[in-house]
């Protein structure tokens, strides 16, 4: 018998935000800041209703990934932008003490946190993906991102996908869609440090043009994300 799941929220793309210290990196490229590379647009509405409609931990970025990408481990090639890649590496190492190690620090904390309590953990890493990345049109509304080598992620990205099907079957809903679940990202770290018994990171892509483009498509899809999480957390 498995222990009880407990919901942990987090959004590690939610800002756009430039610390001034930086601003002058960006001078002429303020633009790039408002896209996709900036941050996940529309994300952070849906990672908040989620961790109230769950009474749930929230973590979230307040820096655009420009500066530091959160959800990139510190050996990724893709840490640093081509805005921040260039500073001097005690300049590149003051963001990532500034940032990037305060963050993950806080998340592991929250997840070990809960496992003291006798507690399974669902944690919820959100984000959003542009519907065209170099000229490819991303066929899917909702992505589900898992470690296929972890046979309860797996069980519950497909309980999920099904009841979510069931309840609107014109969404299209994919698995290790747009990306890999088990590609370098914070849930990927973590799996590293916690059982898969106490820990399952599954990270939930929404396509951006939902939430920016069609706004009661958006509020009905938020609402079924919301009832098929409570009918998967009864199931499962």
């Amino acid at each position: 018998m498995h222990q009880p799941l407990k919901i942990f929220v987090s959004c590690e793309h939610a800002s756009n935000r430039v610390p001034k210290p930086y601003q002058h990196l960006f001078a002429g490229q303020e633009a790039v800041l408002e896209t996709h590379r900036g941050y996940d647009l529309g994300i952070l509405p849906l990672a908040e209703t989620l961790a109230a409609e769950f009474d749930s931990p929230l973590i979230s970025a307040d820096v655009t990934r420009l500066v530091v990408d959160l959800n990139r481990s510190r050996n990724s090639r893709s840490l640093f932008s081509e805005f921040t890649r260039g500073l001097p590496a005690c300049e590149r190492e003051g963001i990532l003490r500034r940032y990037h190690s305060p963050y993950w620090s806080a998340v592991e904390d929250i997840v070990a946190g809960i496992i003291s309590l006798n507690r399974r953990v669902l944690h919820l890493s959100v984000h959003s993906f542009t519907p065209v990345f170099h000229g490819e049109i991303r066929n899917a509304d909702i992505g589900l991102l898992y470690d296929p080598t972890r046979a309860d992620e797996k069980s519950w990205c497909l309980q999920w996908q099904q009841i979510l099907t069931t309840s609107h079957p014109g969404l299209r809903i994919r698995r290790n869609y747009p990306y890999r679940g088990n590609a370098d990202a914070l849930v990927t770290a973590l799996r590293k440090r916690f059982k898969a018994e106490d820990y399952l990171g599954i990270e939930l892509e929404i396509n951006q043009q939902i939430p920016q483009d069609n706004l009661p498509t958006w509020t009905t899809l938020q609402e079924q994300l919301i009832a098929s999480l409570h009918g998967a957390i009864q199931t499962f």
